[in-house]
């Protein structure tokens, strides 16, 4: 097939698995060549591929959580630096809320892919550093209350030239991480994650032709929006809302409430979270790149079948007020914004299972289920040994899945945008002077119900010398999954420190707590919402 033929529709599918094989392959990679255990284990990772007008092409099957907000930053990265006047070898990076970013953790790395002197696409990595910087060890500061102590940030910036990375960018980026060696191990995975995809790009390229080529993505977008707006189109009108909240903001444990309106209306959707409270001095605060990443994956949901692109979103009117924990003004904290986009996604999920509890009983089947537990827990840990050496890690703890209308939840699955690996308590005790006392579910925290939700994690380690610094990020302390038609709500979050001395700590949902050699750290996660009544 030649750059000259008209688009021949027996190409689209093998282009359509060929772009997404690749872009797996790409988050192979990623974890691979990572150092650090939160992306080489726990896969706080992603990748994807854009056109080179900034349209998302396809995007490996990983973390939503990252995956959405890698879109607006190739947007800003496109729009500081023209595409005509990148070269090849070029690579750029970023991490700033403001221009594309989520939290400074998570470095984009991105990568124009040439062929025959032409750019055919852009590949865009996203990863999540062990430390940047930052009032605490792994960037996660529960006490922030402004961008400024949360660590380094980076506007788009040129960092590759000719392949190579600018020695003063990596001196800037290792001198200011307390794990200078994780993060350039990681950094160095992320840009053999987006040169594999020039490579494979090529291979594409030649096969069809240039112009084929951009013809037939240009398809494959054109048919993941006839999909969604199908399904959409055969729904009834309708609208639905769906409220919830957050235990404090980290500096205060007044809840932070979050509202959202769905409104159904022909081929078309509109998420809108008008209502919800006015950003906050804590670190809860979310991106409108994070929260991007909450409406592509309700969006994929709607017709999970059609490519992997940008084309799902077509439908969507997506609305965050200005000057909300959605959506703040500079230079808010936002560390912590895992918690807002999970519980943001769940109340999402949640607002879409009323609206579809409406509709006439020989349609009301689809998507129904009880709320998830709506929180990701994430533990950073950076601590010194007796002998003075230092380790650092972060992981990222699962939760209960909510029953459905015919299944109980799953119990212990990082659900929905977070999506994150299981890290072995193995590979932690390599890394840390650590030993695991409990690892298993949170019994009985799953709602009851006809079915019932599923429970969340328990899992508790001891500190076997020195001391560490524990920042902790949780949610569901105060607040409950909910059930539905009739199920109980599921159970709350606990976490503690359990001292040599038997005494207990009680944290907060963000909280950052010093630890040292006998004491125990443990924290049981929430279990999901249950669906109807019990029998």
């Amino acid at each position: 097939m030649t750059g000259t033929q008209s688009l021949d529709v027996r190409w689209i599918e093998p282009l359509r698995l060929g772009l997404q094989g690749m872009t797996d392959r790409m988050q192979n990679a990623l974890m691979t060549g990572a150092h650090s255990t939160v992306a080489r284990e726990g896969g706080d990772c992603a990748a994807a591929v854009f056109l080179p007008d900034g349209r998302l092409l396809s995007q490996a099957r990983s973390l939503p959580l990252l995956l959405g907000s890698l879109m607006p930053a190739v947007t800003h990265v496109i729009e500081r630096f023209p595409v005509e006047t990148m070269r090849p070898g070029d690579g750029y990076l970023l991490n700033d809320p403001w221009s594309g970013g989520s939290h400074l953790p998570d470095m984009v790395v991105i990568r124009p892919l040439f062929c025959d002197g032409v750019i055919c696409a852009l590949a865009a990595s996203n990863l999540h550093h062990q430390d940047v910087g930052g009032m605490s060890p792994g960037s996660l500061p529960s006490a922030a209350h402004e961008i400024f102590q949360e660590g380094l940030r980076l506007p788009p910036i040129k960092a590759w030239r000719d392949d190579v990375l600018a020695d003063g960018v990596r001196a800037i980026l290792l001198a200011n991480s307390r794990s200078p060696d994780l993060l350039a191990g990681d950094l160095a995975s992320q840009w053999a994650c987006v040169c594999l995809a020039e490579r494979e790009i090529r291979h594409f390229v030649s096969r069809y032709g240039q112009g084929a080529f951009f013809r037939m993505c240009d398809h494959l977008i054109l048919e993941a929006e006839r999909m969604t707006r199908y399904v959409l189109g055969n729904l009834p009108d309708g609208e639905a809302v769906w409220s919830d909240r957050l235990d404090g903001d980290g500096r205060s444990e007044d809840p932070v409430h979050l509202v959202v309106t769905l409104r159904k209306c022909g081929e078309n959707l509109e998420i809108d979270f008008t209502g919800t409270q006015d950003q906050v001095q804590g670190p809860i605060n979310a991106s409108k790149a994070s929260m991007l990443a909450a409406a592509l994956f309700f969006m994929r949901t709607l017709a999970p079948e059609a490519p992997n692109n940008a084309g799902c979103l077509a439908p969507l009117r997506f609305i965050l007020p200005q000057g909300s924990i959605v959506n703040p003004h500079y230079p808010a904290a936002v560390n912590a914004r895992t918690a807002t986009v999970k519980l943001a996604t769940n109340a999402i999920l949640c607002a879409w299972s009323r609206y579809c509890a409406s509709l006439p009983g020989d349609i009301n089947h689809h998507d129904q289920s009880a709320a998830n537990a709506g929180v990701a827990v994430v533990v950073s840990v950076g601590g010194e040994r007796e002998d003075g050496t230092r380790y650092f890690f972060t992981e990222i703890i699962a939760s209960g899945a909510g029953a459905c209308a015919d299944c109980d939840g799953v119990g212990g699955i990082s659900t929905d945008v977070s999506n994150a690996r299981n890290t072995p308590i193995e590979s932690l005790e390599a890394r840390a002077p650590l030993l695991f006392e409990t690892y298993g579910l949170h019994q009985g925290s799953g709602g009851a119900g006809h079915y019932r939700g599923g429970d969340g994690v328990h899992r508790s380690w001891r500190l076997l010398e020195g001391h560490a610094d524990v920042s902790y990020r949780g949610d569901r302390h105060r607040s409950q999954a909910r059930g539905m038609s009739g199920g109980e709500d599921g159970g709350c979050t606990q976490a503690c420190v359990i001292h040599e001395d038997g005494t207990r700590e009680w944290l907060s949902a963000r909280a950052t707590v010093r630890i040292n050699a006998g004491d125990v750290f443990s924290v049981q996660t929430a279990g999901g919402g249950g669906w109807g009544e019990a029998k």
